[in-house]
């Protein structure tokens, strides 16, 4: 076995297949759609005309105007980037943290947590639909409090806000899981030590357990960034194809609707560029963050 592994051409041979694979249906789709966005437009047969435009479905996807949604989609991508960020990650590591410190029911919390990960997001929409639509109107009007008109998800300036809670309870278990097995692989005679030297709580999560599992938490970050920027299918149901602008959704109207198919691949290759753009940023972040207390040591 060892003289397999230590043999490159031995490697290439196992790892050729699953490389060819992955090209073809992951690299070579997003050359093939990036031609595609730089064309006036797709021919829908060999012969028919088309001809090369550059970069100008880049260009018209961020000129302003009424008729142009997308610039108004990446921006509420971007709030939902920050609020899986700054809501749903804090809250699943919360959670994490009074799990991993085995409480009294531990199993049963932490499979109660996640069962909404594993039920599609379809059902999710229109559980939460049946909330919007029913049970949260009763429950405003029993206490007296004006509910917004036409409805939660009828207005204009609610249904961002209430189409995005559905997604961000849903993962919440998913995040917290992982930041779960990432904290029960720290060794118990760490936090033993921190705990006689007097951290516990807040001290003890803050300057031991999360410091010890940055590696997952750069994870959970990807996924959540990534996830906020192809965020498709619970707004698509819950809103019930209703005008709501999301770089997914916008792409989805212009390829199957307006039958725009090099426009929405321009869109599709801008979903990609910032996925990846994102994704280079957070690893330079705790790249830098991890630099850090290595140079002020080899100052002093």
């Amino acid at each position: 076995m060892k003289r397999v592994l230590s043999n490159k051409w031995s490697i290439a041979v196992f790892v050729l297949p699953t490389v060819l694979f992955f090209s073809y249906i992951v690299i070579f789709p997003i050359f093939k759609t990036l031609w595609y966005s730089l064309l006036n437009e797709i021919p829908a047969k060999i012969g028919d005309a088309s001809h090369f435009s550059g970069l100008d479905h880049y260009i018209s996807m961020f000129t302003p105007g009424r008729r142009n949604p997308f610039p108004g989609a990446v921006v509420n991508s971007l709030l939902y980037a920050a609020l899986s960020i700054f809501i749903q990650l804090p809250f699943s590591m919360f959670i994490a943290l009074l799990l991993a410190n085995g409480p009294r029911g531990e199993s049963f919390y932490r499979n109660t947590f996640f069962i909404p990960v594993v039920i599609s997001s379809v059902v999710v929409s229109l559980l939460w639909g049946r909330i919007y639509k029913g049970l949260l109107p009763q429950l405003f009007e029993s206490l007296n409090w004006e509910v917004p008109k036409n409805g939660f998800l009828g207005n204009a300036t609610t249904k961002i806000w209430f189409s995005f809670i559905p997604s961000l309870w849903q993962y919440v278990g998913y995040h917290m899981l992982l930041m779960y097995g990432a904290l029960k692989t720290i060794p118990e005679d760490i936090i033993e030590a921190a705990t006689v030297d007097g951290a516990s709580g807040a001290k003890l999560a803050f300057r031991i357990q999360i410091p010890m599992i940055k590696p997952m938490l750069k994870v959970c970050l990807s996924f959540s960034l990534i996830g906020s920027f192809k965020l498709f299918d619970t707004p698509w149901v819950l809103l019930e194809r209703a005008n709501m602008s999301l770089p997914a959704l916008s792409m989805y109207v212009e390829m199957f609707s307006n039958h725009k198919y090099s426009y929405a691949s321009a869109q599709a290759i801008f979903i990609v560029a910032e996925c990846l753009v994102f994704t280079a940023l957070l690893n330079w972040v705790f790249r830098e963050s991890e630099g850090k207390p290595g140079k002020e040591l080899a100052r002093k």
